[in-house]
């Protein structure tokens, strides 16, 4: 299984990068697809995740509108669109795979299978 996220690099606050994350080795269909972040000296958080039917997304509250998360299963591939970028979004940005039933909302890293290596994200001010 791989995940490899791309997309990453410097962008000026207000700015707008598109992170991708192609998966290879999985049923991507199968997989509900999440995005994480960490920043120097801090915890890796939750930003979004995308039910594996692509019909329900979920988002952390510092998001607010900023970011969407889509998949397409052609590719097997999951986007995060981030938009009025901030200088605290840097940081380096995960995709995740795991198998989470309907009833819950898996904003927690070890709920996850898979991880990709981490793409590279700063907002310059």
């Amino acid at each position: 299984v791989q995940l490899q996220a791309s997309g990453g690099g410097l962008v000026q606050a207000g700015g707008s990068l598109r992170l991708s994350c192609a998966t290879s080795g999985l049923t991507f269909s199968v997989y509900d697809m999440g995005w994480f972040r960490q920043a120097p000296g801090k915890e890796r958080e939750f930003v979004a995740v995308i039910r594996r039917g692509g019909d329900s997304t979920h988002y952390a509250g510092f998001v607010k509108g900023r970011f969407t998360i889509a998949r397409d299963s052609a590719k097997n591939t999951v986007y995060l669109q981030m938009n009025s970028l901030k200088p605290e979004d840097t940081a380096v940005y995960y995709c995740a795979a795991g198998i989470f039933s309907r009833a819950t909302v898996p904003t927690m890293k070890g709920d996850y299978d898979y991880w990709g290596q981490g793409t590279q994200v700063t907002v310059s001010s």
